[in-house]
């Protein structure tokens, strides 16, 4: 019953998804590496926003399947009588949502310690605004995009390029810091990030960054409200973009 009403629920959100403002991002997950290591980095590749974002890719009935198999480890008899499908054809959704997530599926570096170091080096270059030191962090392709869902200020739809989005990165922040938005450095999905809080201590945004081969490869901010209140108090990032308007204009 609860498969069925889920795939239901999952072929109402492709729908909504289509009308959606904007790229789509599901919810951050902020994850906690020190409380179980060897699990954590065991699923940083699981719950990675690609990860994910792959996942939403399938069809609702692949998606049932593939977590039914691969996470739940249910038989095939047993997930066909939950999907209402034969075996076989349970078996020929598996093998096409695992193909289509391993062909899909960025491989993150295991060493966790690199990944910490380069994400501080990141971090302390977007608090100076350092093009150069932002840019030699990024990967050649990097992009970097948004999910503002129409209902806060973006970041960015889509940047793409280590050029341009190294100026729009040290364009921005250091103001943010300006008018006291702190940094708060944190897992997310599986992989480093951070959660940019206000002056009052409300959640403004979260970013989080996929690392490849010793360089970042996307830049993923998330700041629609509706997808960060179960981390805290949301804040008026309306509110915040004016503020740093204001702070930019220069005076007489």
């Amino acid at each position: 019953m609860v498969t069925r009403v889920s795939i239901d629920v999952l072929r109402s959100a492709r729908v909504r998804r289509e009308q959606y403002a904007g790229p789509w991002f599901p919810e951050p997950l902020l994850t906690d590496p020190y409380e179980d290591p060897e699990r954590s980095a065991e699923l940083a590749d699981s719950l990675s926003m690609a990860a994910l974002l792959l996942l939403e890719r399938l069809s609702p009935l692949e998606r049932a399947v593939f977590v039914l198999k691969e996470v739940f480890g249910f038989g095939f008899p047993e997930i066909a009588s939950a999907v209402g499908r034969s075996e076989a054809a349970c078996r020929q959704l598996a093998v096409r949502a695992r193909r289509h997530m391993d062909a899909g599926r960025p491989r993150f570096e295991a060493d966790r310690r690199e990944r910490e170091k380069l994400a501080t080096r990141f971090f302390d270059a977007l608090r100076d605004g350092d093009v150069e030191g932002l840019r030699e962090l990024l990967a050649a392709d990097v992009q970097m995009v948004g999910d503002g869902g129409g209902k806060a200020p973006q970041l960015a739809r889509s940047i793409i390029g280590a050029d341009n989005a190294a100026r729009v990165l040290a364009s921005i922040f250091p103001w943010l810091v300006r008018i006291d938005v702190t940094v708060e450095p944190h897992e997310v999905n599986g992989q480093p990030g951070a959660i940019f809080r206000d002056r009052d201590n409300k959640v403004l945004f979260t970013l989080a960054l996929d690392v490849l081969d010793g360089r970042i490869q996307t830049i993923r901010s998330v700041i629609n409200p509706d997808k960060l209140r179960h981390v805290g108090p949301v804040a008026d990032a309306w509110a915040v973009a004016r503020e740093v308007n204001q702070a930019r204009r220069p005076t007489d």
